[in-house]
């Protein structure tokens, strides 16, 4: 797997680290996770080197290394997995932005304990709160993972949700460690710019988790549990721009997760494009735009 079908560096020089985890076993609805983190590197290879909106060419001046498949083998129990999932993310250098591709949401706690200490902030874009104790009998759950988070005294900030049970909606009223915006309330500009001051106002580590179904399925069909409503492909945009922007927050990993591919291949170009955002914001924001090109990963040179 390559991004923008370009010469892999080496994890002990990358500037920025993708990590695919093609984990799919909970899933309560569309299946196809597992081949997330493939169609997205493979729609890569459809995007143009030049980022618009930060005006440069990233992998001119940034060496990106795409790391091997973590996913399950036969016969291993979920525990045994996401246990085998955090200490080989532990394991990866602390220095390059880290970004994860699943895969189903169940992964992203692990992610987070591995490269985040306890106390930070994840922000959340997400159609669900995924805040259950546990789901159809396991806490591995892909309905579970944000309660995990917040067990292990991580401050939570959900935005665009809009499915929930009553207990998690108990939860979070109950919970000042958890700031929730509703979808609904984010049609609102009032609600909109509360949101972005939040976001500009965050300190210390923050984790970004991205679940596909938090936009729009009229632009994100390719999902496992589509719900109407969601975010814009802008207001989306802006969220991962401000924090990006942010210098008071040491970001400490992203994960796009629970793609599912299909054919018209929209849905996983939008988080291709995600992921070349992610990069380029991150990287224009702390100054590799005025570092010399990095020659084996330029990349450039077509007209």
């Amino acid at each position: 797997m390559l991004f923008l079908s370009l010469p892999n560096a080496s994890p002990e020089e990358a500037d920025v680290t993708i990590q695919p985890v093609p984990h799919e076993r909970t899933v309560t609805y569309k299946t196809g996770t597992a081949a997330g983190p493939e169609a997205i590197l493979a729609a890569s290879s459809q995007l143009e080197f030049y980022e618009e909106d930060a005006g440069w060419c990233p992998t001119k001046h940034m060496k990106i290394s795409v790391l091997s498949p973590l996913s399950p083998v036969a016969g291993e129990s979920d525990e045994a997995f996401h246990q085998r999932l955090l200490e080989n993310v532990a394991q990866i250098r602390r220095e390059p932005l880290f970004l994860a591709l699943g895969g189903e949401h169940s992964i992203t706690p692990e992610l987070v304990f591995a490269r985040m200490p306890k106390g930070g902030t994840v922000v959340q874009i997400d159609a669900h709160a995924d805040l259950r104790t546990s789901y159809h009998g396991s806490v591995y759950n892909h309905a579970c993972p944000m309660r995990r988070i917040r067990d292990k005294g991580y401050k939570l900030v959900q935005i665009g949700i809009r499915s929930l049970h009553a207990n998690e909606a108990a939860a979070i009223a109950g919970d000042r460690g958890i700031t929730t915006y509703l979808d609904r309330l984010l049609q609102r500009p009032e609600a909109q710019r509360k949101l972005q001051r939040h976001l500009a106002s965050l300190i210390g580590p923050v984790w970004l988790t991205i679940d596909m179904d938090g936009f729009d399925p009229a632009l994100v069909a390719g999902v496992g549990t589509p719900q109407p409503g969601g975010l814009s492909w802008y207001q989306g945009l802006d969220i991962i721009q401000i924090l990006m922007r942010n210098e008071n927050i040491d970001l400490r990993g992203v994960d796009i997760v629970e793609l599912v591919p299909e054919p018209s291949h929209v849905s996983e170009m939008v988080a291709a494009k995600l992921l070349q955002k992610c990069i380029s914001y991150w990287g224009k924001a702390r100054g590799y735009d005025k570092r010399p090109a990095q020659g084996s990963q330029i990349g450039a040179t077509d007209e």
